[in-house]
């Protein structure tokens, strides 16, 4: 039977990494999860029986917002997270069209499908929306990633957001992490992860996003230290942050 006083809280890309360790986290505040992504087989047995999953992907609007609907089943949307996103190296070299393709079509549409399903679930009552972009996209310079670019997209997205949905009550947070040890970030580097500075465990960044979420941050970043560096580097001239940011990718690429 449904428990109508639990609050509602629904996770895009939780199957894994960082939204699998909010949803983990929310299940244990005693909050009523779902959980969605493209391929929910990978969510560990250990919270598959405690939390609802559904087979749905960002960058499809309708299967987003039924899985939604199916979840709430008429009552509130009180939290959602966008935690769904796509990662290729451009910078170092050479991307596919169908790796741009993706990146672009999860990073920024799957943005905007998410707020809008969210908004539209919340119904102009109270409510919560947040979305992981990354610390990257703090820093505006020409030569940037097409990954940087995307989540820079998705810091300016969530902005329009905070400014439209202010007045109704409904909060956007946006999470800027820098690394955190996740499956994914182990497999995109052969699970050597000691070029990584500042890395931060997917249990403790799921403790700080959720803080922020609380605390109704329009913007966090995290952890601190990877903060201060970037303001640092954003005070530098765009040439030289340029040169400096492509040697990091040449060298954070280089075996």
């Amino acid at each position: 039977m449904k428990n109508y006083n639990q609050k509602n809280v629904f996770i895009a890309g939780g199957t894994s990494g960082i939204g699998l360790a909010l949803a983990t986290l929310y299940l244990e505040k005693g909050f009523r999860v779902a959980i969605c992504g493209r391929d929910v087989s990978k969510i560990p047995t250990s919270v598959s029986g405690q939390l609802q999953s559904f087979c749905a992907d960002v960058c499809d609007p309708a299967s987003l917002s039924s899985a939604i609907d199916l979840f709430l089943d008429r009552s509130n949307l009180d939290l959602f997270i966008n935690c769904a996103g796509s990662y290729a190296e451009d910078v170092a070299g050479n991307i596919t069209y169908e790796e741009a393709e993706e990146m672009l079509k999860t990073n920024i549409l799957g943005a905007v499908n998410c707020f809008e399903a969210a908004r539209k679930a919340m119904k102009n009552r109270k409510g919560k929306i947040a979305v992981i972009a990354s610390v990257s996209g703090i820093l505006d310079y020409e030569k940037s990633s097409l990954y940087t670019k995307t989540k820079r997209s998705v810091i300016q997205i969530a902005d329009a957001y905070h400014r439209a949905l202010k007045p109704f009550g409904i909060s956007v947070t946006t999470i800027a992490p820098g690394y955190v040890d996740t499956p994914k970030l182990r497999a995109l580097n052969n699970n050597d992860l000691h070029k990584k500075p500042f890395l931060t465990d997917v249990t403790s960044a799921a403790v700080l996003i959720s803080q922020a979420i609380d605390l109704e941050k329009k913007l966090f970043i995290f952890p601190s230290k990877m903060k201060w560096m970037m303001t640092a580097l954003s005070l530098l001239p765009s040439s030289l942050l340029n040169l400096i940011m492509f040697r990091k990718a040449k060298w954070m690429t280089r075996d």
